[in-house]
């Protein structure tokens, strides 16, 4: 029988969850009659937390005989809490989920043969060890893993502690990944990580991610499409500012770690960069690169956030052209510094992620309409779904998924763009 994880969270999990079912399997994991369901889980925001346990606990009822494993950055910053679960037969940390040796189950019990609780210390992890995987399973898209961990230690955030320090995988293992995924037919690579723009350091050399692009789209020439996942803004350097301008297989699209338009609150949040940093870096990229589609995360209610601080994040939406917005409602994190902070009613903090959700819907129909009689390259995801270069939403028929077309947009239905048939496209 199959492993079945259930991945929760960010591209890097996704990335992860295919390493671990490849060790699993090695460790005969699948050969247990009853089944295994691992959970790769998230930590950002107590709500990921919470349906990471509603999902173990139907997980359960459904498959009362199945070995279920807890893992990821919840299971790392609280390994006790999962452990505590009647449901949950082992807990495996960050480090230990992407190693074979930790799923080798004992025959006559199922269960590995070490205690409930496998999670050392992730500060004690130095090196990012490189993991080749051959596909995404049940994706386009890959996504391969250049960097893990984050050095900075923002107050609201409990990721660092779940993750570790920052370390990066070094650009040939980075090349080699890719060159293996395009030969096994990926028209798009995604390069992801826990703070991508601080890869590098750790590395001979020093070299930035704006290298590591370089590097990759002059070595993999096949490659058609390279995208970042989330990046922040204030570490970007000038390479990858030219890979920006120059590089047309470099995907137009950007998602900021903003988290706030306030200055105070950035300060609060003990973040890099000020909301005039934000601001400048997209008028600088939009310059350079026109096309350029911009998503970002924003944190509603921040403990201290006054009416008049939460208009500047409303505000900066329309400052930074920001298109694609993933907005937080604030959720206190037990052991961060802004759990501590004096808090912001929870109706209110509600009421000001409604407010910036309804700002961000509002730009992204001026986006989807401003696309409507444009002609686009639609990477198809899936049938009848597809993403254009700069990561919106079509429909559109035909196309096997993996594979890139191109459509006259013919309108959109403010939730995707439509896609003419493919007998309908403009001379």
């Amino acid at each position: 029988m199959a492993v079945e994880i259930v991945t929760f969270g960010c591209r890097l999990n996704t990335y992860e969850s295919e390493v671990m079912k490849r060790e699993a399997d090695a460790a005969g994991l699948g050969q247990i009659e009853s089944g295994a369901i691992i959970f790769n889980t998230c930590a950002v925001t107590t709500e990921a937390v919470r349906q990471a346990r509603q999902a173990i606990r139907k997980a359960r009822r459904e498959n009362p005989d199945a070995r279920i494993i807890v893992t990821g950055c919840a299971a790392q910053t609280g390994p006790d809490e999962f452990a505590a679960m009647d449901e949950v037969d082992l807990v495996l940390g960050n480090e230990e989920k992407l190693r074979s040796n930790s799923y080798r189950m004992l025959p006559d019990f199922g269960v590995n043969q070490f205690e409930k609780v496998r999670v050392n210390d992730i500060m004690e992890v130095r090196e990012t060890a490189n993991h080749m995987v051959d596909a995404i399973e049940g994706r386009a898209r890959a996504f391969v893993q250049v960097q893990n961990g984050c050095d900075h230690r923002c107050t609201f955030c409990i990721i660092p502690y779940g993750r570790g320090n920052s370390r990066s995988v070094p650009m040939g293992a980075v090349v080699e990944q890719v060159k293996r995924l395009v030969g096994n037919g990926y028209a798009e690579v995604v390069l992801t990580g826990v703070d991508m723009t601080s890869y590098g350091p750790d590395l001979p050399g020093s070299p930035r991610l704006g290298k590591l692009v370089k590097t990759i789209l002059a070595q993999v020439p096949d490659l058609q499409r390279l995208r970042l996942s989330s990046i922040d803004s204030i570490e970007a350097d000038d390479d990858l500012m030219e890979a920006l301008a120059s590089e047309k297989r470099l995907m137009p699209h950007l998602h900021l770690s903003l988290q706030s338009g306030d200055n105070m609150i950035l300060k609060r949040m003990k973040r890099r960069h000020l909301r005039d940093d934000s601001i400048h870096f997209c008028e600088t990229v939009r310059q350079i690169r026109p096309d350029i589609v911009f998503g970002a995360d924003i944190i509603a209610g921040f403990p201290t956030e006054t009416e008049e601080m939460f208009a500047n994040s409303l505000k900066i939406v329309e400052e930074c052209g920001l298109t694609h917005l993933h907005v937080f409602p604030f959720s206190p994190r037990a052991g961060t510094p802004a759990a501590r902070m004096p808090q912001v009613a929870r109706q209110t903090v509600k009421q000001r992620a409604a407010r910036l959700r309804a700002e961000g819907d509002r730009t992204y129909a001026a986006h989807l309409a401003k696309l409507d009689g444009t002609m686009q390259k639609l990477l198809v995801e899936r049938e009848g779904i597809g993403r254009t270069e700069g990561f919106t939403l079509a429909a559109l028929d035909g196309g096997e998924p993996g594979t890139i077309v191109e459509r006259l947009i013919a309108g959109h239905d403010g939730d995707k763009l439509i896609a003419a048939p493919a007998d309908r496209q403009a001379a």
